[in-house]
Order: structure tokens, then sequence, then C-alpha cells
């Protein structure tokens, strides 16, 4: 500061890099639906089949950079056939370099040996050796370069010239199934969102009808000309192409959408996209068929509108215990469409029926047996009398002694199921805890209704 007195300074922020960076990949969804963060100051988009889209790779490079810099932000770019080439061109190259295909090997080989995203200490020792270039260390006999600097020198280097694949961890999963829709002028009005809603809903469900596939999940994007993205998701219980009810989900959240100064483009990505036949409704099947198309936009409606979380169905789980044989399974995806289209593989034993109301606790209850084995004559229950009048059982479940310390499970555990019926109709399911004769006198519960 003394040599430079205008020189403006300011704290590290590593943390707000990274937000900031990871709202960099958020805001380039435009240009590609995959978009992996780079950091401390990269991304990386696959373009592949969607450069057409913006009147070719240079013109959507051009777009990008220069959106960048009307936000205050200074950026350097490249396209390649790789990963690799595109990082080392982009920050050695010159400027906004489109490689073409099988070109990566020149246009590499003046930039120095640092743009091969080397190990500091591998690109030091190069550089010590005369070995500055990518060229010169591609000339290089590879078995030697590999026992001298090790595997990952030829896998850096096999990377930028496109000889080999490289994993990327992208924001979200790479999919084919993406719209886009860009307007002349920027759009706010709520008609005119609803209208794009729409218009992007049926190109991309056009597509998924094409290829004999639907989707369970899709996720609509505003793109503000601020750079921010207002995006809403809707979920299905069952994989669906038709547009007028997915953009029926869509319409009430367009209400919260704020457009700021306007929106520029419009994105649409589908998710979970699986193949879905064309369905021939036999009279056989009619009722199945109107059942499950009823009940399926229903709960699509009730948990895109109240969450996921709050909508849920139960499903059978692996255990003996009643209280701990059933977990609750989300509304949508896969869970509920296969309890709609077909049976879960786990489902609850015919053999032996539980009520209707299953109880998240059992509730104590006083009972009276004539004799150890036989169900109860009567019991109260919430200070009121039932006489039975018709019983089964009883059917006896163990706790489930894996689950807890050696030595905690004892007889106490044991429960003795009946289903009884007292002289006015209602049913109950209960249970006696213990057995008679042992040191603690046995317990009775009731467990559920019906």
């Amino acid at each position: 500061m003394a040599l430079v007195p205008e020189l403006d300074t300011a704290d590290a922020d590593p943390a707000g890099d990274l937000a900031a960076l990871e709202a960099l990949v958020l805001w380039c969804v435009r240009y590609s639906p995959a978009v992996a963060a780079d950091p401390p100051d990269g991304l990386l988009l696959d373009v592949s089949g969607v450069a057409h889209l913006w009147g070719g790779e240079a013109a959507m490079l051009d777009d990008l950079l220069e959106r960048l810099a009307r936000q205050g932000i200074p950026a350097r770019g490249a396209i390649a056939g790789s990963a690799g080439a595109a990082w080392a061109l982009a920050r050695g190259g010159e400027d906004r370099t489109v490689a073409p295909p099988g070109a990566e090997a020149a246009l590499l080989a003046p930039l120095a040996v640092t743009t091969l995203r080397l190990e500091p200490q591998t690109a030091a020792q190069l550089v010590r050796l005369g070995i500055a270039r990518v060229g010169q260390l591609a000339a290089l006999p590879r078995d030697q370069l590999a026992r001298r600097f090790g595997q990952g020198t030829l896998t850096r280097l096999d990377q930028a010239l496109a000889r080999t694949e490289e994993a990327l961890i992208f924001q979200r999963p790479a999919t084919p199934w993406f719209a886009r829709l860009a307007f002349a002028e920027p759009i706010s009005a709520p008609e005119d969102l609803t209208r794009a809603s729409r218009d992007i809903v049926e190109r991309l469900c056009a597509r998924l009808a094409a290829e004999g596939r639907a989707a369970r999940r899709f996720e609509l994007a505003y793109h503000r000309l601020d750079g921010r993205a207002e995006r809403r998701i809707v979920g299905l219980s069952l994989p669906g192409r038709d547009p007028k009810p997915i953009a029926r989900l869509f319409a009430p959240m367009l209400e919260t959408v704020d457009p700021g100064f306007g929106i520029e483009v419009v994105t649409l990505a589908a998710e979970d996209v699986e193949a879905l036949s064309e369905r021939q409704i036999a009279l056989a099947s009619v009722r199945e068929v109107a059942v499950a198309d009823g009940l399926a936009p229903l709960v699509d409606r009730l948990a895109n509108r109240l969450g996921e979380a709050r909508v849920w169905r139960a499903a059978a789980f692996p255990s003996h215990i009643p209280e701990r044989a059933v977990v609750r399974k989300t509304a949508l995806g896969a869970a509920l469409g296969a309890a709609l289209a077909s049976p879960d593989a786990q489902t609850w034993s015919k053999e032996r029926p539980r009520p209707v109301r299953l109880f998240a606790r059992p509730e104590p209850i006083e009972a009276t047996a004539p004799i150890p084995d036989d169900p109860p004559v009567f019991f109260r229950w919430r200070g009121r009398i039932r006489r039975v009048r018709r019983a089964e059982g009883p059917e006896r479940l163990a706790e489930e002694w894996w689950r807890r310390p050696p030595g905690e499970t004892g007889v106490a555990d044991v429960r003795d199921y009946y289903r009884v019926e007292d002289d006015t109709g209602a049913r109950y399911w209960l249970f006696r805890a213990g057995l008679y004769g042992a040191e603690e006198p046995p317990k009775w519960w009731l467990h559920g209704l019906g």
C-alpha cells in the first residue's frame, strides 16, 4: 500500500467466492442443462447438441462472455472436444478459441504444461527439466513419462487431448430432455408467463411422446435479465407426458414468479424419464384405469400445493412387530407410481390380518380372562366396560431381540394378540404382554380398531 496508495484491498472470502460460483452455475443453465463448478474460478459446460440454439458455438461463447462482462465479471472462455482442452485454452490460449474436432493436439502444443492441471510439484519439475510446453510433454515416451512423473500426468495429458473420458460433477444430472424458449423482447406480464410455460411444456412433451417416454419430475426456470432464475418444480405420482395437466400444476406457482426487469429465456427439464408405452383400455380394465387416472392427478395437485412431505402413503416394512411394519413413503415418484400400477414387492401378509386403524402407541386396558391362554371375557377401555361376544387368537409375537443389547429381552416382551368383537359389534385388536407365572404379572393393551 505504501508503493501503490490507490490500490484497493479486500479480505479473502473463499466461502463467498464458492457461493458466487455456484450462483453462476445456476445462471449458466440457460446455455446448457449440464454445468459443473470448477473451483475456485472456473465453470465447465457440456454444450453438446445445444449450440445450434444460439447460432453456433462461437456465437454461444460470445453471448456468454458478453453477458458476464455486462455484470462486471471479467472472464475468458474456450470451446473444445474435452473438458481438459477447454480448460487449457481458456487459461493459456487465445481468448474465445473454438477448437475444431480433432484439433486439440495442435492447439495445445504451444501452451505451458501448467494448463494441463498437473500437480504443482510435477509442473515445476517439468519446467526445471526444460519441458515447458504441452507439445514437448506429448512427444516423450509414455512408459518413461509414467515412471518418472506418475500415471496422473499421463491421465491429465490424455484428458486434454480427448483420448480418455473425464468424470465431471454437474450441478444437476445431464439430461437430453431439455427445452428452451428465447424471446425477442423480455416478457413480464402474468399471462405471458403462463403462455410461455404452456408452450414449452407442449414442446418437451411432444418430444417425450415421439420417443415413447414419460417423466415424473419437471423443472421450469424463468431466466431474468439480471441473471437470476426463478425456478418452479412439479412432480408426478405416475410417469406423464400430457401437457395439459402438467401445465395446470405449474399455473398456481406462476403467481409467485418475480420477473424483475423481464424474462428473456424459459427452460424446462424433465427428470426421472422412463419408457411409457401407450395403454389400450379393454372392457375388463376400464374400471382399474379409471381409478388410477382419477387418483394420480389428485395426488399430484395435493403434493405440489401442500408439499411432498405432507402427502404420503403407508407402505409395508419387513418387521413382524405391528408398529414397525409400516413406514411412510412419498406420494410422488416411483413409490406411489408402483402402488397405483401394481402392488409393492413387499406387502403385508394375508395370513395375519391387521386392524383398519393401528394406534401409534398401544393403550393400556383392564381385562379379565377365564384361563391364561383364553381371550378376555370383558375389558375396560377409556372408562367403559366392553363385553366380548366373539374372539379369535392368540397370535404370539416375540420382541425383535437383535434390536436390543443382550439380556434386555425377556418373557415380558412376548405378546399374545386377539381379535375380539363386543356385544355392540365393535371390533378391537388387543394383546397380553408377558406370561402368567412369570416374575411380573402380564398386562393388557389395546393396539387397534376394526
